[in-house]
């Protein structure tokens, strides 16, 4: 791609609870360790220690229909309390005293809020193409190209590119492709250019408006949480299967080969990034 192209930031989200809704920015600061607040809680399974992820539709089928934001404005290494608010309409305030008490009784399951990772921590993975069989579910590690402590599947950047977004509508024109689907941190705008252009920044160095500079390590495994139910977006395995599917890096993951879209990163240089901002391609 020629750095001549006119790519720019669209949109910024953060997720200040692992596996809940997000929060839209207009701009962020991004240090090392990913975009300031984001997947800075999680809950735990009390029973089995895991961290809580919608990966695991069967155990927490309700999960994404809980929206976290925070109370004040961030700063750099300050912890600060989230509102969380529940399908039924009520709110909690993560540091009120009774906060795990309230959240287990609503998931039917004890659960416990966090700010750090159990040791070697491992969240559950639902394969629905193995339903009834004994590798239904799996478990896997969590934090693998990121902080250890911290609550990223992965790495603690993801981009998505509306190139991307556009190819995967014209693959499935039945399904309903909006970015909330994917869960990206920060979106890019790629308008006129065709397919699924981030799959040529792997390997590569992109610099994001003035400061913020990213390495593209990893094109992003998708697994079952795309085509799950979020607010108003139905349920849709098409998803997966008709659109997904057709991109072609394949990443291998716990022994299988699973189809990408979006892209990891690992920051380089932090940096303020904003709505708007020009990125430039590093060969």
């Amino acid at each position: 791609m020629s750095n001549k192209t006119a790519i720019t930031v669209s949109t910024l989200w953060r997720y200040p609870v692992k596996s809940m809704m997000r929060e839209e920015l207009n701009g962020a600061h991004v240090f090392m360790n990913g975009l300031l607040g984001d997947r800075f809680y999680a809950l735990i399974d009390a029973e089995t220690n895991k961290v809580v992820s919608a990966k695991n539709p069967k155990k927490w089928p309700n999960i994404f229909s809980f929206r976290a934001a925070y109370t004040a404005p961030l700063e750099a290494n300050a912890a600060q309390p989230v509102w969380i608010n529940l399908p039924d309409g009520s709110v909690l305030r993560s540091d009120q005293a009774d906060i795990n008490q309230q959240l287990s009784s609503f998931l039917g399951r004890p659960v416990r809020l966090e700010t750090q990772a159990p040791a070697a921590a491992k969240l559950e993975q639902y394969w629905p193409e193995f339903e009834g069989e004994t590798n239904e579910v799996s478990n896997e590690a969590v934090a693998g190209d990121a902080p250890q402590g911290s609550f990223f599947d992965y790495a603690a950047l993801h981009l998505l590119t509306s190139s991307s977004m556009e190819a995967m509508q014209k693959l499935y024109p039945e399904g309903r492709f909006e970015v909330r689907r994917f869960r990206p941190n920060i979106t890019i705008d790629t308008s006129g250019l065709d397919g699924f252009v981030e799959n040529d920044w792997v390997g590569k160095t992109i610099r994001l408006g003035d400061t913020l500079r990213v390495h593209i390590s990893y094109p992003c495994p998708r697994c079952v949480m795309p085509t799950l139910a979020q607010g108003d977006l139905p349920v849709d395995g098409g998803i997966l299967k008709h659109a997904v599917a057709k991109n072609t890096p394949f990443v291998s993951f716990a022994g299988k080969e699973l189809p990408s879209v979006g892209v990891y990163a690992k920051v380089v240089q932090p940096g303020w990034v904003k709505r708007g901002d020009t990125i430039t391609i590093e060969d």
